[in-house]
């Protein structure tokens, strides 16, 4: 079956990162993605002890480097005393066994290493299934690396294949059973998280979903909206798991937060296929905070990494995606920088396009609040009269809307302007009568 990229009860494995630039599209500045893939390992636990930026003008199909750069890392690494050399780029298996061979230690690329990344990190049932799925995707196009000591044929019966099929072919059978399987079990969470949801809209609260490049900040943010206690770390997808609280807006109206996975520039194509059940959670929120770590110098080009990612997330017909930028981390900026981030986004928050806010300090997060109820707040208003006798119709109007208005009358009838979804003035009505 798939094999463990890195062997977990080793001690810190030393490692070389190695950025091929020119390979990607992507606008990012090479050594940007050098402290980025630096990270990644990091992440792993991997000792680094060098990192490079090797210039790629045309690909070698063998080892992606021509012949001359092989031989100058296999001498970076010997000198480094490597175990271990992550490729910042998706490898092909030829390549990832030449390389190998090349340079004796073993080679993990990018796909690679993020995929073991969440799995390391991956908490809930739902998660390891995803990574899982992901994981074997990945592999069963390396039987060719994985397995090449087991390629001699086996006759026989029953497990281990009929006469004359090989331990590959047996391997990628297993392999693909494991993933139809895999693929059933996510099709029910699929299914679950559709019911959840349903039952979610007969309580209507609002739905704002956390996106954003890894690192930037979002899980900061969640526990800063929603008083949690989320894992929140200074590391690469520090969490996977999506997790989901209510929340108070100005004026009490409740919605409903939920802080998903982080983004990342080139993020595998076996991994958004495989989060695409949680993914649907981003489709289908009433809103989308896109945290933006304003104080990296690559800003501009995580923003583009992570819209093309939610450009992947469908959106259930007529539904209109609404997303609002959170620039986060503006207590890092400079008394210069800051002023015109300040400046430039109360301009756009005027627009609903941008707050600018900083989650460890708490600076911002209730305009932050403000901004979001204003938002999602297109219910349609309803005046009410409730008698004095009325006390626990209005608690329930505080806890389901959002009370814009209220006077109280000689008489001692309280008048009610409120927001409310059209199900939820439904509800009131049966439940106290029209008023």
């Amino acid at each position: 079956m798939a094999t463990q990229l890195i062997d977990h009860a080793v001690p810190l494995i030393r490692a070389i990162v190695i950025h091929p630039d020119g390979r990607s599209e992507s606008s990012r500045l090479a050594t940007e993605r050098l402290e980025e893939a630096v990270g990644l390992a990091r992440a792993l636990d991997l000792d680094v002890r060098g990192e490079e930026i090797v210039r790629v003008r045309k690909p070698t199909p063998a080892t992606l480097f021509g012949s001359g750069k092989v031989e100058e890392l296999a001498a970076l690494v010997r000198a480094a005393e490597a175990e271990a050399v992550v490729v910042d780029d998706d490898l092909s298996p030829v390549q990832q066994r030449n390389l190998e061979k090349a340079w004796d230690c073993k080679v993990i690329d990018r796909t690679g290493l993020i995929l073991e990344i969440f799995g390391r990190r991956a908490r809930t049932k739902e998660g390891r299934l995803q990574v899982e799925l992901a994981r074997l995707d990945y592999e069963r196009s390396r039987l060719v690396r994985t397995w090449t000591h087991l390629e001699r044929q086996r006759g026989g019966t029953g497990s281990t294949g009929g006469p004359g099929e090989t331990q590959i072919e047996l391997d990628r059978r297993l392999i693909a059973d494991r993933i139809v399987k895999l693929k059933a079990e996510l099709d029910e969470v699929r299914r679950t998280r559709g019911l959840h949801r349903k039952q979610r809209q007969k309580v209507p609260f609002p739905t704002v979903a956390l996106v954003g490049y890894t690192n930037a900040g979002k899980s900061t943010l969640f526990n800063r909206l929603t008083g949690s206690e989320v894992l929140a770390r200074d590391l690469l997808f520090a969490t996977l798991d999506t997790t989901q609280r209510t929340i108070r807006l100005p004026q009490g109206r409740p919605a409903i937060v939920a802080d998903t996975v982080g983004f990342i520039s080139d993020l595998p194509h076996e991994l958004v296929e495989s989060f695409r059940a949680t993914l649907e959670e981003v489709g289908e929120a009433d809103l989308i905070l896109h945290v933006r770590d304003i104080a990296s110098p690559d800003s501009d080009a995580q923003r583009k990494d992570v819209e093309a990612v939610l450009r992947q997330i469908e959106t259930p017909e007529g539904k209109t995606r609404r997303v609002l930028e959170v620039w986060n981390k503006i207590d890092l900026l400079d008394a210069e920088a800051r002023e015109a981030v300040l400046g430039q986004a109360e301009r756009l928050r005027a627009k609903g396009e941008a707050v600018a806010v900083s989650a460890w300090t708490g600076e911002g997060i209730e305009t932050l609040r403000e901004t979001i109820a204003c938002l999602i707040d297109d219910d349609p208003e309803t005046e009410l009269t409730l008698d004095p006798s009325q006390g626990e119709a209005l608690a329930w109007l505080y806890e389901n809307g959002r009370v814009t208005g209220r006077e109280t009358d000689d008489e001692g009838r309280t008048h009610v302007v409120v927001r409310l979804h059209p199900a939820a003035l439904g509800r009131f009505e049966r439940q106290f009568g029209a008023v």
